[in-house]
């Protein structure tokens, strides 16, 4: 039988290490990272003042005045990662890389050269804490889930004890906060008590991807083991005429050769868990680095490890020429089925190449898409960002927001507008938040309509606490068998959407 055993090395807090590296900050500190307002990662120094993880960033400045706060990139800790990284395949070869602060490598060489799994964990996070100066633990077990487990708790599962080092932990270890909170709602608190649920249970109840997160908690890997081999016609190549040795340009090719090879997987119905990277420089230095992902990778996920690899590699100091070859090897694949589809359905990847050509032309802000962002007003909460980048909200739309619209209208506008009386005079809101006179008509582009029904208005009051603070007042108005939502600032009616 195959020996899956699998060793992963673990830097606590890595984000707010690669952010203190990087600044120079020292991590005798409080520091926190963040990410849309929510704190994503801590010091011990900052836990210790009462920080922790998913606080609002304004009640973690509060809980401690002399917290320091980073906003979270993934490309910064990506890159300060590669030196931790190259320490480990120093001694442990054949290291693939889960996310910065995390490698996995097979146990069987490690602990074979070294004569144990204690001995092996010693010396590799002595050896980075030599070359790097960072903190890391090691765990060793019969899962890559249970392996990153035990790198938490520093340590080594014997062999086939696996499912009974996991059956006390709790279900929240599970990266599934849905999946999380309806166990929890249904008693299911511990792995071991979701591993004793049938496994036809789990997917006739919970679906496929519960199935996944229950193979976890079982102590099995996340997938089975009988994995396609990759064809070495799907491996993509590029050679560049003028070596790479800039970060951009390195973005724009990780771009381009990740689409090529997302490309070549779609038409075999494949997609990609295990990345490889390989780089060869204008010297003929050879660079080469493994990346392990939990899901099968869509091209924005390709690119943007390669893209987190490359820059690694550019910062290095022992560089001593840009990247002249680059190529992509799908180390792993699993049906492409297992991708979600899009909005396009099967048309997706064609969609994909069309938004990109038309980027290619009009430039990276020439195509936009949505993304529900936190805020209170219609036009506050969604956030257009360019076709490719993370679409990530800048506000974390789940936080509170006092007087946001339950629901947005469909169309946003920002047009003068009419709301009148009987008489066609003008109606005002009275400091009380009434209006000075039933509504009759709406008059929107010279265009008049009779108001048949109509509710507010709200108060809209933001910036109390400023010289100038904004205060407004919104009414939506039904007319001609259609929802209309005004704002009235600074005197004047203005149309801010218009409702399916």
């Amino acid at each position: 039988m195959k020996d899956t055993r699998l060793l992963a090395v673990w830097c606590p807090d890595w984000p707010v290490v690669a952010a203190c590296t990087a600044t120079g900050t020292s991590q005798h500190v409080p520091v926190a990272v963040v990410d849309g307002n929510e704190v994503v990662s801590t010091s011990a120094v900052a836990r210790a003042e009462g920080v922790r993880n998913a606080m609002r960033r304004r009640i973690a400045e509060s809980t401690c005045p002399e917290l320091v706060t980073f906003e979270h990139d993934p490309q910064r800790d990506a890159r300060c990662f590669e030196p931790v990284a190259e320490a480990v395949e120093e001694l442990a070869p054949g290291i693939e890389v889960v996310h910065a602060g995390l490698v996995a490598v097979p146990a069987r060489g490690p602990v074979g050269y070294f004569g144990s799994a204690d001995r092996a964990a010693e010396r590799i996070v002595d050896h980075i804490a030599t070359r790097t100066g960072a903190e890391a633990q090691v765990g060793v077990a019969d899962s890559l889930f249970a392996a990153t487990k035990a790198a938490h708790r520093n340590v080594i599962v014997p062999p086939g004890r696996t499912a009974e080092f996991l059956r006390p932990l709790g279900v929240h270890e599970l990266a599934a906060p849905e999946l999380v909170d309806l166990l929890r709602r249904l008693g299911l608190k511990t792995l071991g008590a979701f591993a004793d649920v049938p496994e036809n249970a789990v997917t006739s109840r919970f679906g496929g991807p519960a199935m996944r997160q229950h193979r976890l908690a079982r102590g099995l890997p996340e997938r089975p083991l009988d994995k396609r081999r990759p064809a070495p016609e799907l491996a993509v190549q590029e050679t560049f005429d003028d070596p790479i040795s800039r970060i951009d340009a390195a973005a724009f090719a990780a771009k381009l050769l990740s689409e090529r090879l997302h490309e070549n997987l779609a038409a075999r119905s494949l997609a990609c868990t295990r990345l490889g990277i390989h780089a060869l420089t204008e010297n003929g230095e050879e660079l080469h680095r493994v990346w392990r992902a939990a899901e099968p990778l869509t091209p924005r996920g390709i690119a943007d490890r390669v893209r987190w690899q490359l820059d690694g590699w550019l910062t290095r100091e022992r560089l001593t020429s840009g990247i002249r070859t680059l190529t992509l090897d799908p180390v792993e694949v699993v049906d492409g089925t297992a991708l979600q589809l899009g909005l396009w359905g099967h048309d997706d990847e064609r969609a994909v190449r069309a938004l990109l050509h038309v980027q290619g032309l009009l430039g990276p802000d020439g195509v936009l898409t949505p993304v529900i962002d936190g805020g209170r007003g219609p036009r506050e909460q969604v956030k257009l960002v360019p076709w490719g980048d993370e679409r990530t909200p800048g506000r974390n739309p789940d936080h509170p927001w006092p007087g946001r619209l339950t629901r947005a209208p469909a169309t946003l506008a920002d047009d003068p507008a009419g709301l009148e009386d009987a008489s066609g005079g003008d109606i005002g809101v009275t400091g009380r938040l009434e209006l000075t006179a039933r509504p009759k008509s709406l008059t929107v582009n010279g265009k008049r309509r009779e108001i048949s029904a109509w509710a507010g208005p709200w108060p809209v009051d933001e910036r109390w606490w400023a010289p100038d603070p904004h205060r407004a007042a919104r009414i939506q108005v039904q007319a001609d068998d259609q929802a209309f939502l005004l704002i009235r600032r600074d005197g004047k009616w203005f149309l801010e959407g218009v409702y399916d």
